[in-house]
C-alpha cells in the first residue's frame, strides 16, 4: 500500500487557516484523492486542557508562562491525536492539519529574540516532539502569512469561540507585539527548515480567499 501524505497549513494569526484547510480538503476530494483532516488544538478534548487555560491567561501572560511551558501543553494535545495520525498515513491517506508544530515554532519561539537560544529552543522543541513523543514528521508545511496588524482585525471577525468563555480574543491574539514576534518567528523557521510560503496580503493587499486556495492546490499537487 502507498504511504500516506501529511500536509500541514500553518500560519499567522488571522491568515486564513481554517478556510483554506477546507478549500484544500475540497479540493483534493474533487480529484477522487482520500483525505483526513484534524485541527489543533482539539479544543474541547481532555488533552487540550491545559491549552486552553493557558489561552484564557490562566496561568499568566503569554510570556509569563514561556516558550518552554507552553510548548509542552500543546504537544501533549498532539502526542494524542498522533495515534489516529499515524493509522490514516499506513492506510495510505493523505492527511490535512490545521496547525501543528509549526505553531509552536512560531509563537513561542517569538518570545525569544536572541538567535542562539532561538535555535537552541527549537532544537529542543523538534526534540520534545518528534523523538520523545514519536509523533509524524509532516512532508509538507504551508505557511499563509499576513501581517499582524492585518492578522488581529480578521481575527476580530470570527464567530463565537467556545474556549476562550465567548470573547474574542486569545491571549495571542489580545497582544500586537506578541503577534508582531510571532510573525517574525514565522517567516525566520520557515525559511530555516525550507517551508512553502504563500504570501496572503502582498503590499498589505488582502488576496482573495480563491485565489489563495488555488496557490496552495497547485503546490501541493506537486507532493502527492
Amino acid at each position: 500500500m502507498k504511504k500516506g501524505v501529511f500536509i500541514v497549513i500553518a500560519g499567522t494569526d488571522g491568515s486564513g487557516k481554517t478556510v483554506q484547510t477546507k478549500k484544500l480538503v475540497e479540493n483534493l476530494k474533487n480529484v477522487g484523492k482520500d483525505v483526513e483532516t484534524i485541527e489543533f488544538p482539539q479544543y474541547g478534548n481532555k488533552s487540550a486542557a491545559l491549552v486552553e487555560e493557558y489561552l484564557t491567561g490562566k496561568y499568566g501572560s503569554a510570556d509569563e508562562v514561556g516558550p518552554y511551558r507552553a510548548s509542552i501543553f500543546y504537544a501533549c494535545d498532539r502526542y494524542a491525536a498522533s495515534f489516529k495520525i499515524r493509522k490514516w498515513l499506513d492506510e495510505g491517506k493523505i492527511v490535512i492539519a490545521n496547525r501543528y508544530v509549526s505553531a509552536n515554532m512560531g509563537h513561542q519561539a517569538g518570545k525569544i529574540k536572541d538567535t542562539a537560544e532561538r535555535d537552541k529552543f527549537l532544537a529542543w522543541l523538534e526534540d520534545l516532539e518528534f523523538n520523545i513523543f514519536g509523533i509524524p514528521r509532516p512532508n509538507l508545511n504551508i505557511l499563509l502569512f499576513v501581517p499582524p496588524e492585518i492578522g488581529q482585525k480578521l481575527v476580530d471577525k470570527k464567530g463565537h469561540r467556545e474556549y476562550i468563555g465567548g470573547k474574542k480574543r486569545d491571549i495571542h491574539e489580545a497582544d500586537l507585539e506578541h503577534l508582531k514576534n510571532a510573525a517574525d518567528a514565522y517567516m525566520y523557521v520557515a525559511k530555516k527548515y525550507s517551508w512553502l510560503i504563500i504570501d496572503c496580503a502582498p503590499n498589505n493587499e488582502l488576496r482573495e480567499i480563491e485565489d489563495i486556495s488555488k496557490e496552495v492546490f497547485e503546490k501541493v499537487k506537486e507532493k502527492i
